[in-house]
C-alpha cells in the first residue's frame, strides 16, 4: 500500500505544480501591453480661433479716363461655412481679408458700379446700383468665390438682392463701427471703419453720411450732455426762486 500511497502524492505535486505554472503565465500576460502598433484613426481638424479685427484697406476703381470712379476703406472679415469632404461635417471658418495681399480691380457705369478684391483663392465682389431718379446708391449685391483643400470644388455664395450702405449720389457712407452684413445663410461679411463712395467721386470722399450705429453712439452724449444742462438750470432756477423769497420776506419785517 504504501508505493500506491506515494504516486499519489508525486501526482497531486505534479498537478499543483502545473496550476501554479499556468498562474503565473497569465498574470505576467495580463501586465504586459501588447508589441503591435495602434491603427491610425483620423478625425476632423479642431476650428481655428476666431481672428482678432481685420486690417483697414484702401481700394478704389478707375473709369476709363484713368479717373477715380470709386472710392472703399474698410476692414473685412468673412464667416463661411462649408462642408468638409474628407469628414462629412459642416466647418465654419472666420479669415480676415488682408489689404497688403489683394488685388482690387472693378468697374463703373451710369447706374452701376463693382469692386473685385482677390486674395490667393478668394474673390470677393460688391456690387452697388444708383437710382437716377431718388439719387440714392446702395450695395445691391455681394459674391463670395472661394477654394478650400478640403471641399472638392469651389464654393460659390451670392445674394443680388441686398440693400446695404444706403447713401446719397455725391456723398460717401460710413460706419466706423463693426457691422455684419448677412449674404446667405452660410455666408455673412464683417465691416470694420468702412467708408465708401461708389459714384459722384470728386477726387476724395465726399461728405460722410453715418450709419445707424455710429449715429446711436453720437447720440447716447448728446442725451447725456442735454440732462446734465436741464439739471442745471434747474438747480440755478432753484436759487434764484429761494433767493428771491428771502428777500421779499426780509421786506415784510
Amino acid at each position: 500500500m504504501i508505493p500506491v500511497i506515494r504516486e499519489q502524492n508525486m501526482l497531486s505535486a505534479t498537478i499543483f505544480r502545473m496550476l501554479l505554472a499556468l498562474t503565473i503565465h497569465h498574470t505576467l500576460t495580463a501586465d504586459v501591453p501588447p508589441t503591435g502598433v495602434a491603427p491610425e484613426t483620423s478625425s476632423p481638424p479642431a476650428s481655428p480661433a476666431t481672428p482678432g479685427p481685420p486690417e483697414r484697406g484702401s481700394y478704389n476703381v478707375t473709369n476709363s479716363s484713368d479717373a477715380v470712379c470709386l472710392l472703399a476703406r474698410m476692414g473685412l472679415q468673412l464667416n463661411i461655412s462649408f462642408i468638409s469632404s474628407p469628414y462629412d461635417k459642416t466647418v465654419q471658418e472666420v479669415l480676415n481679408v488682408h489689404p497688403n495681399l489683394v488685388k482690387s480691380s472693378g468697374s463703373c457705369d451710369p447706374d452701376s458700379a463693382t469692386l473685385m478684391l482677390t486674395e490667393d483663392n478668394i474673390t470677393l465682389t460688391f456690387s452697388f446700383s444708383l437710382n437716377s431718379t431718388s439719387n440714392k446708391y446702395h450695395l445691391s449685391g455681394l459674391e463670395l468665390s472661394a477654394a478650400f483643400p478640403d471641399v472638392a470644388k469651389r464654393l460659390v455664395f451670392r445674394n443680388t438682392s441686398l440693400n446695404y450702405m444706403v447713401g446719397t449720389l455725391g456723398h460717401s457712407y460710413m460706419c466706423q463701427k463693426e457691422k455684419t452684413l448677412s449674404v446667405t445663410q452660410d455666408f455673412s461679411l464683417n465691416t470694420f471703419q468702412l467708408q465708401v463712395q461708389p459714384f459722384g467721386v470728386s477726387g476724395d470722399f465726399g461728405a460722410a453720411e453715418e450709419c445707424d450705429l455710429d449715429e446711436d453712439d453720437m447720440l447716447i452724449p448728446i442725451i447725456v450732455g442735454a440732462a446734465l444742462a436741464v439739471l442745471v438750470l434747474i438747480v440755478i432756477l432753484a436759487y434764484l426762486i429761494g433767493r428771491k423769497r428771502s428777500h421779499a420776506g426780509y421786506q415784510t419785517i
